[in-house]
């Protein structure tokens, strides 16, 4: 036998295994990694999302938390390895439009090629609230105080480079106007002090603020989505208040490893399908003020090559480093 024909026998040999592999997929229980804090608010999406998975692929699925640098650690971990399926990621979109600016020189994998968009679970806007005591009814309001008091008003967030960070660098930016912001370690301690009155304005994630605003206790003045959230119908969005175009907030989904076969994808993003349709799913995330969204893989891969062009120059305007 020719070197050729061997060659072209090993080769349609390892054709036939990948897809022998990937029709009895998954024979084992799945890891996810997700890089976020335990019951934060990517995290909710992912477990809930995964659960209702799991059901469908008739395997187990972990969901392992590996924080830190950004989500940058859990995402090296997850990029590292084997592209068969059985370790995927719970992405953010801030992981493709924040943390792939942020941390370049020390990454070894790029969030944005290194990876197989799955499914994108369900995305939540944030919410422009300001402490109950500011002046400003109204976003108009909130700018004219801005620009009378350049850099003089504070706007919180959990930390540099999150996407509460950001939305508030977009906001800057459009609006013409400067803030001082301020990093705090998480989006808890940060409404603390919003509460308090220590700091005048944050972008904070609807979900965490929600409860803080039928209290009272902070005052909201638009929504960032491109249309109005659902669980607060009759907040104005940034965009209808005279800045189109405006849109901040964070999208959940599940990637996997560059490589992994074109049959696991379709299997993973059936049963996502499957995921976000499921009554449970639906109520959890309209209980906590998320949007279901769904969807293919490549539509996945449009989000993230959407944020990227979006977000990447506003991170780099804003001169923001890793912490």
């Amino acid at each position: 036998m020719r070197k050729s024909q061997v060659l072209f026998l090993g080769a349609v040999l390892a054709g036939l295994a990948l897809v022998a592999s990937a029709q009895d997929y998954p024979a084992k229980p799945i890891r996810v990694i997700t890089p976020y804090g335990a019951g934060g608010a990517a995290d909710i999406v992912v477990r809930t999302g995964v659960h209702e998975m799991s059901k469908e692929l008739g395997q187990g699925i972990i969901v392992e938390n590996r924080t830190g640098a950004g989500a940058t650690i859990g995402f090296e971990a997850f990029a590292s390895s084997p592209a068969d399926g059985y370790t995927l990621l719970g992405t953010a979109s801030s992981l493709h439009g924040i943390s792939a600016v942020l941390y370049t020189k020390t990454l070894k994998h790029d969030p944005n090629k290194d990876v197989e968009p799955v499914i994108v679970f369900a995305n939540v806007s944030n919410v422009l609230v300001v402490r109950p005591s500011l002046s400003a009814k109204s976003t108009r309001e909130l700018i004219e105080l801005a620009r009378k008091e350049q850099g003089k008003l504070t706007f919180v967030s959990a930390g540099v480079g999150t996407s509460v960070h950001m939305a508030g660098e977009l906001f800057k930016k459009m609006a013409g106007v400067e803030m001082t912001h301020v990093p705090y370690r998480s989006s808890v301690a940060a409404l603390v002090d919003l509460m308090a009155g220590r700091v005048d304005v944050m972008f904070d994630n609807i979900p965490s603020a929600l409860p803080h605003i039928k209290s009272g206790k902070l005052r909201a003045l638009a929504t960032t989505g491109a249309k109005r959230a659902a669980i607060l119908p009759d907040l104005p969005t940034i965009a209808e208040q005279g800045f189109a175009g405006y849109e901040a907030g964070v999208w959940v989904g599940l990637l996997a490893p560059a490589g992994t076969p074109k049959a696991v994808i379709a299997k993973l993003n059936a049963a996502g399908q499957k995921a976000v349709q499921a009554p449970e799913f639906v109520k959890r995330m309209g209980d906590l003020g998320y949007e279901v969204v769904g969807g293919t893989p490549e539509q996945m891969r449009a989000m993230i090559d959407a944020e990227v062009k979006r977000m990447h120059p506003i991170v780099r305007a804003s001169g923001a480093k890793p912490e």
